[in-house]
């Protein structure tokens, strides 16, 4: 079957190449996103792969039909850039990948957290100017602090199992709540318990109209003060005005995470030669404890392997004419 990929970089070639060879699809490679400009690279092409930043509105899932494409396969597992209403009226079927590596995101928060919490950054910037003055870098020991986890599935649950194994006071808040979260030695929080008695804030919850900015304004007022908030799931989770106002106010004590709300057109990209005239992201990186990742939390070896290997299984059963094993449905 041909296949468009959308934001294809050097290493999703790699990957996806490496599996094709046993799932035998033609591969085409874009590295522009899909969006209304790049739709007609898809014409003819059964399928499209694409990413988190790709655009998948109702405009362009109606050109995509036109072009002959049957299936929106997303190499994530974040959907909220499609329009799953419109491409169920199309007839479009939509695939994510559902489970690629709990422990590449979770790891990757852990290690954000112990960066932020111990100025590893700013050593590093001072020790490489031979500054081993120790000033300014003091943090606290994660043992027996309060640890909120927002979103409870298996990247929550993993991340809850490494402050559990600090010797973490667990708190987690889910509208599912899961008895596996409760084993591992977390609780669930009761009303006003995260802002009270949370030091540190990890979130984990999908973008959803309901999770929309959870972290606002008035949530932020409620934290507890100098807590730090530590973001890896989506970047529309944090208003991130709010943000910079709490770290300008000492309300939070200090911000670190690998997505932005307006990431689009910025991550994944090399714009060192260029100004970025994100006065908001430019703002926010100017503060000494925050550290910006480039939505790299995903990235090892086994996670990139696994959603190629999902990704392409889900174009041999589309092609096969077989029921798909990580389909979305219109209702997500």
């Amino acid at each position: 079957m041909k296949i468009a990929v959308f934001s294809a970089k050097r290493y999703d070639r790699e990957y996806l190449d490496a599996v094709n060879v046993a799932a035998g699809h033609t591969l085409k490679y874009h590295e522009a996103p899909l969006d209304l400009d790049t739709v007609h690279l898809a014409a003819g092409y059964a399928a499209v792969c694409i990413f988190v930043n790709d655009k998948a509105d109702a405009e362009v899932l109606a050109q995509l039909k036109a072009g002959g494409t049957g299936l929106v396969a997303l190499r994530c597992t974040g959907f909220n850039n499609v329009d799953l209403k419109a491409a169920a009226q199309l007839g479009l079927k939509v695939v994510r990948v559902t489970d690629y590596s709990p422990y590449s995101v979770a790891e990757h928060a852990v290690a954000l957290l112990l960066a932020i919490n111990r100025k590893i950054h700013r050593a590093y910037n001072r020790t490489r100017d031979s500054n081993f003055a120790l000033d300014g870098l003091m943090g606290f020991d994660l043992h027996g602090k309060s640890v909120a986890v927002i979103g409870t599935g298996k990247i929550g649950r993993v991340f809850a199992k490494i402050m559990v194994g600090f010797g973490c006071n667990v708190i987690g808040y889910d509208k599912y709540p899961s008895e596996e979260f409760v084993a591992l030695g977390g609780h669930y929080a009761v009303p006003g318990e995260i802002g009270r008695d949370a030091d540190i804030v990890s979130l984990h919850a999908p973008l959803t109209p309901e999770t929309y900015h959870i972290i606002n304004a008035d949530t932020i007022a409620r934290a507890k003060r100098g807590a730090l908030l530590i973001n890896t799931s989506r970047g529309g989770l944090v208003d991130t005005e709010a943000v910079i106002e709490g770290l300008k106010s000492g309300q939070i004590g200090g911000f670190a995470a690998d997505v932005y709300e307006q990431e689009a057109g910025i991550f994944f990209r090399d714009l060192s030669s260029v100004v970025v005239t994100d006065d908001v992201l430019q703002r926010l990186i100017s503060f000494p404890n925050v550290i910006i990742t480039g939505h790299q939390a995903f990235f090892t070896r086994e996670a990139i392997t696994t959603i190629c290997e999902t990704t392409l299984k889900s174009a041999t059963e589309f092609a096969a004419g077989q029921p798909l094993t990580n389909e979305i449905a219109a209702g997500g």
